[in-house]
């Protein structure tokens, strides 16, 4: 791609207006960002329960989203925090061979879908990722994993959109920017694991009783 800018200097000033445009957005998006907090809050507290049971998290999503979904399973299997146990935790996009036999086989529709009939199991929790909400292979994933019995939350940004409508429960950012979206959805991954933690450090010193499942 041809780099329209290299034969011009930089503009500091109009650089700086995209900048404080960016941090602008971002601040009004964070603003109305508490809906979303308290879910996040909410999905933290009850996959501590969920995994803690022996349920498994798949989670996935495409480009920035399959970024976002692979950090938040390695604070699965890893840790966010505080030591602790590790957790089942598959980023779906992240096997190329079974990623790419797939798509040779079956197409693009169901390089998530097909891995979610493999690898889930009622009572899994399956986390999708798609800032437009409209990514045909994810919703596919979201389709199959309620057919497998899996609980389906995904993360979006503005509603309405399809996977708002094909999953049980949703996190929608209210933001224009794909960018902002991406990094409001950080945060709340960041909130989830920090739930998550909360919640396996009240569980340790019976401060609530085992997880009843659902």
């Amino acid at each position: 791609m041809t780099d329209l800018l290299a034969d011009r200097p930089a503009d500091p000033t109009r650089l700086a207006d995209f900048a404080t445009a960016h941090v602008q957005a971002l601040a009004g998006a964070l603003a109305e960002f508490g809906p979303a907090a308290g879910i996040a809050t909410d999905w933290g507290t009850r996959l501590a329960g969920a995994l803690s049971a022996g349920a498994r998290l798949l989670v996935t999503g495409n480009g920035g989203s399959a970024a976002q979904a692979q950090h938040f399973s390695a604070e699965i299997v890893g840790r966010y925090g505080p030591d602790r146990a590790p957790f089942s935790a598959v980023a779906l996009h992240t096997e190329p061979s079974a990623l790419t036999a797939i798509l040779n086989d079956y197409g693009v529709e169901e390089v998530f879908a097909r891995q979610v009939q493999a690898h889930g199991r009622p009572g899994d929790v399956c986390v999708l990722m798609s800032t437009s909400g409209r990514s045909p292979n994810v919703l596919a994933a979201a389709r199959r994993a309620r057919e497998c019995g899996l609980r389906t939350w995904a993360m979006t940004g503005p509603l309405p959109n399809p996977l708002g409508d094909a999953v049980e429960e949703v996190l929608p950012v209210r933001a224009a920017s794909t960018a902002t979206v991406q990094e409001l959805h950080l945060l709340a991954l960041h909130l989830v694991c920090e739930a998550m933690d909360a919640e396996l450090a009240r569980r340790a010193v019976g401060e609530v009783p085992p997880w009843p499942g659902t």
